[in-house]
């Protein structure tokens, strides 16, 4: 269903932002993320310089390799245009989450490593979202966990709803499920439980 049709107005900005998420050969997952911004009119920043129409302001690569526990062995950045001379510099503190784990906390472990001054905004939203390309890409991700726990996918939105009939009907074992600690706040029961 396509938005409404909208008021009367003109172009100003488009970023586009690509993943790809790729097996490899040797056991582990490239996950590539890419990010455009042009404008469709001529754009200058005082000082920096002049962009013509639909020339990159930003345009960024990213690439991360992960084993099969989501833990990243790689990290290659590249910055094709950038509007300042010190945006590459943004590019080596990248490595720093090299050993990280894509998972839950994700962003914080991104502002640990990157946040502020520490990094590019744009890189930064990049990684944000690349965790969930990464587990569109490994099939693995929508299985439960090898301790019994469920996939990390499920409680994370309203479809995913632990109580919701998509969950009751793709994972009925975990219908219903609360977390271990949630739990044992309530009871001290040291095992996951689900309510009947």
């Amino acid at each position: 269903m396509p938005l409404p049709t909208p008021h009367s107005r003109k172009p100003m900005h488009t970023r586009k932002v690509e993943y790809r998420g790729f097996e490899r050969d040797d056991g582990l997952w490239d996950i590539e993320g890419e990010l455009l911004d042009t404008k469709p009119h001529a754009f200058e920043i005082e000082g920096e310089g002049e962009w013509a129409p639909h020339e990159p302001i930003h345009h960024m690569h990213l690439r991360v390799t992960l084993d099969n526990n989501m833990v990243i062995r790689e990290v290659a950045v590249a910055m094709d245009a950038h509007p300042h001379a010190p945006c590459p510099q943004a590019m080596e503190p990248m490595q720093g989450l090299i050993g990280e784990t894509l998972g839950r906390g994700w962003r914080k472990t991104i502002e640990r490593h990157l946040g502020g001054i520490q990094g590019c905004t744009h890189l930064r939203e990049l990684l944000f979202n690349l965790a969930t390309a990464a587990f569109q890409t490994r099939s693995a991700s929508f299985a439960p966990t090898a301790d019994g726990r469920p996939p990390m996918h499920l409680g994370q939105c309203l479809a995913w709803d632990f109580n919701g009939p998509v969950v009751e009907k793709v994972y009925p074992m975990f219908f219903r499920w609360q977390p271990p600690e949630k739990h044992q706040a309530r009871s001290g029961a040291l095992e996951p439980q689900r309510t009947e």
